[in-house]
C-alpha cells in the first residue's frame, strides 16, 4: 500500500509561506492592539516578506527585490492615506504601516544592489 496516494515525486508537498503569512498579520494585529510599535512593525515585514516569497515561489515574480520594492509602495500608500485621515487611535496603524513599508523600501534597493551577479 502506497503511504502517499496520488502524490508525484515531481510535485512539491507542501510551502512554509502561509504559515508566516497568518504568523506575520496576527504579530502585526497583536503589536497594534496592545500598542506596542516594534512588533506591529516587525509583524508587518514578516507578512510582506512571505507573501513577495509567495509570489517567488509560484513564478508570479522574478526577482523578489523588485517585488519588495513594489510591496514597499503599496504600503506606503495605503499607510500614508490611513495616517492622514484618521485621528489617533487609528493613526498608530498607519504610522506602522508606513515605517514597515519604509524598510521594506530600503531592504528591496539595496537588496538588489547587494545581490551576486549571475554567472
Amino acid at each position: 500500500m502506497d503511504e502517499q496516494p496520488g502524490l508525484s515525486d515531481e510535485y512539491r508537498k507542501a510551502s512554509p509561506w502561509p504559515v508566516f503569512v497568518a504568523f506575520g498579520l496576527a504579530i502585526f494585529e497583536v503589536g497594534i492592539v496592545m500598542a506596542l510599535f516594534p512588533v506591529a512593525v516587525g509583524g508587518l515585514l514578516l507578512f510582506v516578506g512571505s507573501v513577495v516569497g509567495i509570489l517567488r515561489e509560484s513564478g508570479y515574480v522574478a526577482d523578489p527585490w523588485k517585488g519588495l520594492v513594489t510591496a514597499s509602495v503599496i504600503c506606503l500608500a495605503v499607510g500614508g492615506a490611513v495616517a492622514l485621515t484618521t485621528t489617533n487611535a487609528v493613526r498608530l496603524r498607519g504610522i506602522a504601516v508606513l515605517v514597515g513599508g519604509l524598510l521594506v523600501l530600503l531592504a528591496g534597493v539595496f537588496g538588489s544592489f547587494w545581490e551576486p551577479a549571475a554567472a
